[in-house]
């Protein structure tokens, strides 16, 4: 794929307890308003590529991102799976409706696919919920999750609105950093939720230099998959059924770039040589977030 010849749609995969296919790769569009309007367009523009899972949130340049994603998927969207959030100060169940309301304007559509909290604020769980099931019997939001919660967390959602809840939790999830292994993604996989991985390639260009012992490691392996580094760490993730992962894309080539990751299959020996690597660290270390 180091052409970036047009790939193979992504794979994919039934999102949590929505019982939806969702690629399981998808777009993230965190900063993408800092772009050129046309060119943070043409960015999210991967649906051609397949991927049609796009996350955003009202905290993205305050609206902006929604705005741009508007744009980028008008008269295409009953072929995305979209995703947006709510901020924690807007999360009692009055500031969760109307911050709803104004997402749905600024994106231009009728519901949402996935209604998340943004991360845990000083509103009880409860209000927030309520909010969110009104929203779903009012059909504008199919489902709802949470994003950066943690394992007692996710219990306390699910001792509130049941089995089946939350559909996702978004968490910071890339080879760097691997301390959602330990409890998060257990407690994901055993409670059927979709784990989405935000900022998946990390934030620094350092693991994928193949002058370091990791980054060299890495870059063998791509190198015997015809693929690049980043497709690797990707595939890398990935190797668990229930995860799903939100790039950003700068690029069209870095579009078609993430497409391809899906394809790759990694060994048994090619996994554990990724792990020791890049450990996943000591457990009981809290949950990371960005």
């Amino acid at each position: 794929m180091t052409g970036y010849e047009m790939p193979a749609p992504p794979r994919s995969a039934i999102f949590g307890s929505t019982q939806r296919q969702v690629p399981v790769i998808g777009q993230g569009s965190w900063k993408i308003e800092q772009a050129a309007p046309d060119s943070a367009i043409a960015a999210l523009r991967g649906l051609d590529l397949g991927l049609t899972h796009i996350d955003t949130a009202e905290m993205y340049g305050s609206g902006a991102a929604e705005s741009l994603i508007a744009e980028a998927i008008k008269d295409r969207r009953d072929a995305v799976f979209l995703v947006s959030k709510v901020l924690p100060s807007n999360a009692s169940k009055r500031g969760t409706l109307k911050a709803c309301e104004k997402s749905l304007a600024r994106l231009r559509t009728d519901r949402l696919d996935c209604y998340l909290l943004h991360w845990r604020g000083a509103v009880p769980l409860a209000e927030t919920i309520a909010a969110f099931e009104s929203l779903v019997r009012d059909g504008n939001i199919l489902s709802w999750g949470v994003s950066n919660f943690d394992v007692a967390d996710l219990e306390e959602v699910a001792a509130i609105a049941g089995a089946g809840h939350p559909a996702c939790n978004q968490v910071l999830y890339h080879i760097g950093e691997r301390a959602i292994e330990h409890a998060v993604l257990p407690w994901c996989r055993a409670h059927g939720t979709a784990l989405v991985a935000y900022t998946p390639f990390g934030q620094s260009a350092g693991a994928y230099d193949p002058r370091t012992a990791a980054g060299g490691a890495l870059a063998k392996i791509a190198a015997a998959h015809r693929a690049t580094p980043r497709q690797v760490a990707l595939a890398f993730l990935l190797r668990h059924p229930q995860v799903f992962v939100i790039p950003k894309a700068s690029s069209e080539a870095h579009l078609t770039e993430n497409a391809g990751a899906s394809a790759i299959e990694l060994s048994e020996e090619e996994i554990a040589r990724i792990d020791a690597a890049f450990p996943r660290g000591r457990p009981g270390r809290g949950l990371p977030m960005i």
